[in-house]
């Protein structure tokens, strides 16, 4: 799935293609994705792209009426190749340009989502209640601590909640605990204030990392091919259940935590 550095990858690599630009068709072949695609985007036709920003894992398309939000949900991949590519399948949607490219999303489980909302007004409640980016200024020493109080849910799930922070997904929550020696199970209010802050700071490299490794793949995301553009992590423990770790050659666990595999080292990794 793609997680929050993936999507911030994506964002960059189409960004320099279609900004500026201006849509001549849209293409809907399959509206039933996570929801229906409204007939409204045919609005967009005629228009100029003005930005594309990111917020949490959604992708934002700003134009002068509105604001077309596009989500890759678990499976699917978006690139800009010239528009008269033959149509894979799973193809669902297409932006035309008038320069010839075309902006296209493949999604073969249909978790995606492409919405169009007028006047910029906030995404219907898609965005209202997330938390704060986690690259951003808001996302500071004591808040998780603030926030933690009196959670007694497990620290890798208080962090996977989007209303907390957006985007520590489960592959960067495994990655970040790990690198802050604390256990994904113990409860978000037994943390002490201290840890919190180390933490932060971790989240803030791990997701930075995972950004700046992606940037060399920024030309998958105008290949025909369908290639997604994500890239693959040295990862320290997640995936790596049942191998040595790292730092200390212990047995590398795994616990299941809301249908999610958490890998922890029994060793490096403390209440």
């Amino acid at each position: 799935m793609p997680e929050l550095p993936e999507v911030e990858v994506c964002r960059l690599g189409i960004s320099p293609h279609i900004i500026n630009q201006q849509v001549t068709k849209v293409v809907v072949r399959n509206a039933s994705l996570r929801w229906p695609i409204p007939e409204s985007v045919q609005k967009i036709t005629g228009q100029v792209v003005q930005s594309v920003e990111r917020r949490s894992k959604y992708l934002l398309l700003r134009f002068s009426t509105g604001t077309l939000l596009i989500h890759l949900g678990m499976s699917g991949t978006i690139r800009v190749i010239e528009a008269d590519i033959a149509v894979a399948k799973h193809d669902h949607f297409d932006l035309v340009f008038a320069h010839g490219k075309a902006l296209r999303l493949n999604d073969p489980r249909r978790f995606g989502a492409v919405l169009w909302f007028e006047n910029h007004i906030d995404e219907q409640g898609l965005l209202t209640k997330l938390g704060p980016e986690p690259l951003s200024d808001d996302f500071n020493y004591g808040y998780l601590f603030e926030k933690a109080k009196n959670r007694k849910v497990p620290i890798k799930t208080f962090l996977m909640n989007n209303q907390v922070v957006v985007g520590v997904g489960n592959i960067y929550a495994n990655e970040a605990l790990f690198k802050a020696g604390i256990l994904p199970t113990v409860k978000a209010c037994d943390i002490s204030e201290k840890r919190y802050d180390r933490l932060t700071d971790i989240i803030k490299s791990v997701l930075s990392a995972a950004i700046k490794q992606g940037g060399t793949t920024l030309k998958d995301f105008t290949q025909a091919d369908g290639r997604p553009g994500y890239f693959a992590q040295s990862l320290l423990v997640y995936g790596r259940a049942g191998q040595e770790c790292f730092t200390c050659k212990t047995t590398l666990l795994e616990v299941r935590q809301s249908n999610r595999s958490s890998v922890y080292c029994p060793s490096c990794q403390l209440p």
